[in-house]
C-alpha cells in the first residue's frame, strides 16, 4: 500500500499541495507571524506557498487572521515572513 502524502491548503491562494511544498507559519503570543522551518513549533499554524504574491493575498484577504483566530489589530506586520518567502525555497 502506498504511503499517504499529507496535504495542506495555502491560506493565500487556496491551492492544495503536499505539506513539504508549503511554508508553515506560526503566530507568537506577541502577535508576530514567523516561519516555522522545522514544522514543529508550538501554537496554531497556517500554510503558505513559497510565493510572495500568496502572502500578500493572505494579508489583503485577512486569511491569516482567520487562520490564527485573532482580530486584524493583533497581527503585527510580518516583515520577517516577507523576507523568508521572498528569499528562500520551501523545503
Amino acid at each position: 500500500m502506498p504511503k499517504k502524502i499529507p496535504m495542506r491548503t495555502c491560506v493565500g491562494c487556496g491551492t492544495v499541495r503536499p505539506k513539504k511544498e508549503l511554508i508553515r507559519v506560526v503566530m507568537t503570543p506577541e502577535g508576530e507571524i514567523l516561519p516555522d522551518k522545522g514544522g514543529r513549533a508550538g501554537g496554531r499554524g497556517a500554510y503558505l506557498c513559497n510565493d510572495p504574491a500568496c502572502l500578500e493575498r493572505a494579508l489583503r484577504r485577512r486569511s491569516l487572521q482567520r487562520a490564527f483566530r485573532v482580530p486584524q489589530s493583533e497581527i503585527s506586520a510580518p516583515d520577517r515572513l516577507r523576507e523568508e518567502i521572498g528569499g528562500t525555497d520551501a523545503g
